[in-house]
């Protein structure tokens, strides 16, 4: 008994150490008010059989406010009408530029492969990244990213938070997203960034084309954000933009069995990154995760201890008070009031799903 109440008290700590170091790193003032700037971005999208959303995203694309810019859409393999609603667009706006994916060479991946090829064809060397199902919360999201680059910058990593929607689900959905990024984004801000989100990312095209682009984990599904990022960011070369006018909104799964295919694939490529994150990210869950277990076999055992459930408590207040932080800091609301509930249903959701992501040797982005 008392090695559990030892291992449930350093796990309870060490989730307080996190979180507020998070706390820290959120309330930092940037180092330079990001200015207007006026260097050409390539926004890049590769879509397979997306014309519905291409036909919703493409004009909030081509109505940014930047001084110059172009947007490539990669079609890859599109079975649906993709290719010649692009080519009418095309016509009509010369920003708009497409790379037409015909065949797949043998064991490479569409997403990297679909990518590489926008990627190798856009004009500026400021590439900045969403997906089809993604909107822009306004005009002057590519501006915003932009601004954040400066002479050593390589990497600017945004917000792309789901579209709020009826439903326990959408609500989970959002706070796991919301809670990723938060770890994400805090540990660049201190100077350690891990991972980025590719609905919303801008990096270098001279980096790409420096390190062979995706070339060193071609055979992983995924990866084309987060491992990319994992392998080449560093606190000196990378930028966080926190900037309410720069979120992209995202279209959220719609079934629970969705969700949890997109999250292996997801958290299936945790397993590539660095020992050193995948080391600091594991203790993170695992002391996530035997606060709750702990924690609650410890109120069954001991149910006259109330430190056990103060510490519970604790932490929760602290959690729900990043969330806060976070969202206020972002300018995305967010139902704090949830997040007790939520965190729960999070540990759960991260034994089974992380489980199978771990042992899972194959997963496919889309056929």
């Amino acid at each position: 008994m008392l090695f559990l109440l030892i291992l449930f008290f350093s796990s309870i700590a060490c989730q307080l150490i996190f979180f507020f170091a998070f706390g820290i790193a959120l309330t930092r003032k940037q180092k330079s008010s990001p200015e207007v700037t006026h260097e050409p971005v390539s926004v890049v999208v590769c879509a397979h059989d997306e014309e519905e959303n291409l036909r919703a995203l493409l004009p909030l694309l081509l109505a940014q406010n930047h001084s110059q810019f172009e947007v490539i859409v990669v079609d890859d393999r599109s079975n649906d009408g993709t290719f010649d609603f692009l080519r009418e667009e095309a016509e009509r706006d010369s920003r708009l530029r497409i790379v037409k994916v015909e065949h797949l060479p043998p064991h490479a991946n569409g997403k990297k492969y679909g990518l590489t090829l926008g990627i190798k064809a856009a004009h500026y060397d400021i590439i900045l990244l969403t997906d089809a199902d993604c909107r822009p919360v306004g005009d002057t999201w590519v501006q915003t990213m932009a601004a954040n680059f400066k002479e050593q910058t390589q990497f600017v990593l945004g917000f792309s938070p789901y579209r709020k929607q009826p439903g326990l689900l959408n609500l989970f959905i959002r706070y796991e997203t919301l809670f990723t990024a938060i770890q994400y984004f805090s540990f660049a801000l201190l100077g350690n960034p891990y991972m980025g989100v590719g609905r919303n990312l801008a990096y270098r095209k001279s980096l790409f084309l420096q390190n062979k682009g995706f070339n060193e984990y071609l055979g992983v599904t995924g990866g084309d954000d987060d491992l990319f990022v994992n392998r080449h960011a560093s606190g000196n070369n990378t930028a966080v933009c926190t900037a309410p006018a720069a979120i992209i909104l995202s279209t959220p799964k719609q079934s629970v069995g969705e969700f949890v295919q997109q999250k292996i694939r997801h958290l299936s490529v945790g397993k590539f990154y660095k020992f050193k994150h995948r080391f600091i990210l594991g203790l993170f869950t695992l002391s996530h995760l035997l606060s709750w277990l702990l924690g609650g076999l410890l109120i069954y055992l001991l149910p006259d201890f109330w430190w056990v459930p103060g510490a519970l408590i604790i932490r929760i207040i602290v959690v729900s008070g990043t969330v806060h932080l976070f969202s206020k800091r972002v300018g995305h609301n967010f139902e704090v009031l949830a997040v007790p509930l939520l965190d729960f249903l999070f540990a759960i959701y991260y034994i089974s799903t992380g489980t199978v992501a771990l042992v899972t040797k194959k997963v496919q982005w889309k056929s």
